[in-house]
């Protein structure tokens, strides 16, 4: 047993409260423990169901969230995990994702704390990905799943009351973004012509993940084009932007290829690591395309790694071509997501416990 699994902390405290679903709600804003949206009150016989499908004690911490390293208890998971509306089946899921986070690579100290709209995207591989319903065709990245939508807000909701990232406080997004609700959704790997993101990242086909991502936003790239060196230039394009932390730090951009769009690629006989290699080719913009202070950032980021920068430097969206990441999501259409992401993070995959 590892030294995170004998961990413990003290108990959630038990608030009382008139059962009211209106005053429940009342005291939670004035508590500032919702997200602003109306929260399902996380009653002793809902976080008893869900703890059950956690099958992990109570008491164990899965992680210390940043930036205020509360500990996030599988108790506290799941009392989150009931104000967000999550069916007991996703508790496992959200383990991982809590596991994910916490991550060093992850930086979720600068995630949380940052001026950026940067928010946490949750993707999930495998086969609980279908056996939980999470949408990867239509509007998976919108309203009308359940699985996503209470998914990614649990996330978000664990980020707050757990991590202390509340908005003007520790929170310090100068807009955020509509992602900071929440932010899932899973990969078509039924449509990929592809290796699913997880067995690219290094896990079996048959395992179920989750992968965390730190996402600015989502730029949709609506093209009809069918020869696969226009499909990639006009990508490539979209991604090229001079206010931009990728360019200034050496990024993890992101792209979620529509079906349609990946099978263009295949066709012409591109695996993801060609895909990646041309447009991490297509993607170099010269310094000079930065604001004066934004060079400055860069210098501090990136001379060490390219050397003497001037107006003149070639960057690169990110330090190689694999950093760039590709997943298939969506349904028919010309719609390809291009994903900006915070630059100081790198996704972070984790296996999904089974709950047996």
């Amino acid at each position: 047993m590892s030294a995170k699994a004998v961990q413990t902390a003290e108990r959630a405290a038990l608030v009382e409260c008139a059962d009211d679903f209106d005053a429940i709600n009342k005291l939670y804003r004035e508590r500032r423990w919702s997200d602003g949206l109306p929260i399902v009150p996380p009653t002793v016989e809902r976080v008893e169901r869900m703890l059950r499908h956690a099958r992990r004690a109570r008491e164990e911490i899965v992680a210390r969230i940043a930036p205020a390293f509360g500990a996030a208890t599988v108790e506290r998971i799941a009392i989150n995990a009931v104000l967000a509306g999550c069916d007991p089946e996703y508790m496992p899921a959200l383990i991982a994702a809590v596991e994910a986070v916490a991550d060093p690579e992850f930086n979720l100290q600068g995630i949380q704390a940052t001026t950026n709209p940067v928010a946490v995207w949750v993707i999930v591989n495998g086969p609980l990905a279908q056996e939980l319903e999470v949408n990867a065709t239509f509007n998976c990245i919108g309203e009308g799943t359940w699985a996503n939508a209470t998914l990614g807000r649990a996330l978000r909701l664990i980020l707050r009351n757990i991590g202390g990232a509340l908005p003007g406080e520790m929170d310090r997004a100068t807009q955020g973004q509509p992602g900071k609700y929440t932010f899932c959704c899973a990969e078509n790997e039924v449509e990929s012509p592809w290796e699913p993101l997880h067995v690219e990242r290094g896990m079996s086909r048959d395992q179920s993940t989750v992968t965390v991502v730190g996402a600015e936003g989502t730029m949709n790239m609506n093209t009809h084009a069918k020869d696969a060196v226009d499909l990639l230039r006009v990508i490539a394009e979209t991604m090229v932007h001079p206010a931009s932390n990728e360019y200034c730090h050496g990024g993890e951009p992101w792209l979620m290829i529509a079906p349609e769009h990946a099978d263009i690629l295949k066709r012409a006989g591109l695996s993801k690591a060609d895909v990646k290699a041309r447009l991490w080719e297509l993607t170099k913009m010269p310094a000079s395309h930065m604001a004066a202070k934004d060079l400055l950032r860069v210098k501090s980021s990136r001379t060490e790694e390219l050397g003497e920068i001037g107006p003149d430097t070639i960057l690169t969206i990110a330090h190689k071509p694999d950093d760039i990441c590709i997943m298939v999501a969506g349904g028919p259409g010309t719609h390809s997501v291009y994903v900006p992401c915070f630059g100081n993070s790198r996704a972070i995959t984790r296996v999904i416990a089974a709950a047996g």
